[in-house]
């Protein structure tokens, strides 16, 4: 069954990355594919772990599945996203009073420095050619011993689709085809890097590595998903960080 990240075929004259286009589709198909609802959602939850009462940007937060689920936990939530066709099926699943910009991670984030204790990045940064003044807004907004966790699709596994293979050590884009996915001509452009790279770009923002994880599947997509849970449990996807903002000077954190 395909996921809202497989392959598809290739379609012709379509713009890249235009989720407004697909909005409703894409959304309706992550609600319930193994890749979104049973892999990369439940690892970004865990790795927030108890988060009642905290400040959390979710950036990149789409039709906000992931918001959703934050706010059910207890934590204060707001959500980011540069297609306005996402965020407004946002903002009808969450309510007119959900904290809800529409914005790019590209563009300085309209937030004060320390807004936040966590900024969650969902499977955003492969958009980004470069992550450098990204990275730098989220330090900024997060506070002295904050956290920004983020997915991103595996670095090996992006080499490795690649045909003719890429230098591995360099930073270089490729496209895919969701066509089949949302039925529609979908253009999607990504951008890989090596492992190196990211945690470079980590360092180089202010953010300590805590965790780096490479999580299986949801134990309850066995049953609906008996083939593909097979599969993604015993090889590569995506990618997952905890990245720490070190605690201010004479902190206890």
């Amino acid at each position: 069954m395909p996921t809202a990240e497989d392959h598809a075929k290739p379609a012709l004259a379509a713009r890249v990355n235009d989720y407004d286009s697909f909005a409703e589709a894409y959304s309706a198909l992550s609600e319930t594919s193994l890749l979104n609802a049973y892999y990369e959602r439940p690892a970004m939850l865990s790795l927030a772990g108890d988060v009642a009462g905290r400040r959390i940007l979710d950036a990149g937060c789409g039709s906000g599945p992931l918001f959703g689920a934050l706010r059910e936990r207890g934590a204060l939530v707001t959500g980011l996203d540069s297609s306005a066709e996402m965020v407004e099926l946002a903002r009808r699943r969450l309510g007119g009073d959900a904290a809800l910009h529409v914005a790019d991670l590209g563009d300085p984030l309209p937030f004060a420095d320390g807004a936040f204790d966590d900024v969650l990045a969902s499977l955003v940064l492969h958009y980004l050619e470069d992550w450098g003044p990204t990275l730098a807004e989220m330090r900024r907004v997060l506070r002295p011993g904050g956290r920004l966790i983020a997915s991103v699709q595996h670095p090996f596994v992006d080499y490795a689709i690649q045909d003719p293979r890429p230098d591995y050590h360099a930073t270089t884009s490729y496209t895919q085809e969701w066509t089949d996915l949302v039925g529609q001509n979908a253009r999607m452009s990504f951008w890989r890097r090596p492992l190196h790279a990211m945690t470079d770009a980590f360092s180089a923002a202010g953010f300590r590595l805590a965790v780096i994880s490479e999580p299986q599947p949801d134990p309850a997509a066995r049953e609906l998903y008996p083939d593909d849970f097979q599969r993604f449990s015993t090889t590569m996807c995506y990618l997952f960080f905890v990245l720490e903002v070190p605690p201010a000077t004479g902190s206890a954190e």
